[in-house]
């Protein structure tokens, strides 16, 4: 691969804003928003669609050691257990996604607090009229490459209301910086990790992810499927094991992809040992992703960014342009 072959089909220069995202982060993170100090908060819904429901699971994760409960809303409905200490957080990048749309809609009628993040579109609408906080973030180049802007920037405004440690936030962005500069353009060699795994996704990829990085996991499949065009399955190792596994026993175009934490559970350690037995065993080819014992803000960005990377290497590899996405405009228009 050269950057002549990137040029010719990564048109719309999605790589190019990719290489910009630990700057992104920085500025997004030192930006001008107030942080919030919002008390009494024990419930936090989190609402939104493809990236930016991405965001909505890995706060998720941050927040699973607290006291605070976290729902995700990946579609149309809120839950019934809202209350005046619920804070629901509306992300929608175009500002138009019909989903998020109606669970702000819905929201607006409840006791819950309520706060946007967009780029405009009908959400900024909706809540100027209804006189809603919201954040307008600028939009680069498509949501999913606007990913880093929206995190951080809502991290930084967060930071209180979630406890999030400043250490963890300038150690995530350090991270990006490092890992740059094995996996950008400027190293279009063998000695790049994301060239490699791209190269070795020569069929339908099968994700297998630890619990507490489920998010990295799924916002692959979904840049997999957004950037290459091909078919992705992601399952969870531990509940793999008592269902999916057994799929191996018949032969598959299926290649299994797993994303290893170092520190991860004793338990998950072992079936993770145990399931590379079986796979060898077998004789079934597997790829692995190791992510290092950091902060689990740290772990979750360095492996979108790396994953993304894959994904975008992935459709230069298969001559597509990985900016388009005429299928989701298909259904974007009938709704």
């Amino acid at each position: 691969m050269d950057s002549s072959v990137i040029k010719k089909y990564d048109k719309e220069g999605m790589i190019q804003i990719y290489e910009k995202w630990p700057e992104m982060a920085k500025n997004a993170f030192n930006s001008e928003y107030k942080i919030l100090d919002i008390q009494g908060i024990n419930h936090i819904i989190f609402a939104g669609m493809g990236g930016s429901g991405t965001i909505g699971d890995i706060f998720e994760a941050i927040l699973s050691k607290t006291n605070i409960h976290v729902s995700v809303v990946k579609g149309y409905l809120i839950p019934k257990t809202i209350t005046e200490n619920t804070l629901i957080i509306i992300t929608s990048v175009s500002g138009n996604t019909v989903e998020t749309l109606t669970v702000l809609e819905n929201a607006k009628k409840s006791k819950a607090k309520i706060i946007a993040f967009t780029s405009g579109g009908k959400c900024e609408e909706l809540c100027k009229k209804n006189n809603i906080k919201y954040y307008k973030i600028k939009k680069i180049h498509s949501p999913r490459a606007s990913f880093v802007s929206f995190l951080f920037s809502m991290l930084k405004i967060f930071q209180n209301v979630i406890s999030l440690k400043i250490e963890d936030v300038n150690e995530a962005i350090d991270e990006l910086e490092k890992l740059k500069m094995k996996i950008a353009v400027n190293n279009l060699t063998n000695t790049n990790p994301a060239i490699k795994l791209a190269e070795n996704i020569t069929n339908i990829p099968l994700i297998y992810y630890p619990h507490g990085l489920e998010s990295a996991a799924i916002r692959f499949k979904n840049s997999l499927q957004e950037n290459a065009k091909i078919h992705v399955i992601s399952e969870d190792v531990v509940e793999a094991s008592h269902n999916g596994i057994v799929a191996w026993e018949k032969e598959s175009f299926v290649e299994p992809i797993l994303i290893e934490g170092k520190d991860d559970y004793e338990k998950t350690k072992e079936r993770w040992s145990i399931l590379k037995q079986y796979f060898s065993f077998k004789n079934i080819k597997f790829n692995e992703v190791f992510v290092n014992s950091n902060s689990i803000l740290s772990k979750i960005v360095y492996l979108i960014y790396f994953l993304d990377f894959v994904s975008i290497y992935k459709a230069i590899m298969l001559k597509q342009n990985p900016t388009p996405v005429e299928s989701i405009d298909y259904i974007k228009k009938r709704l």
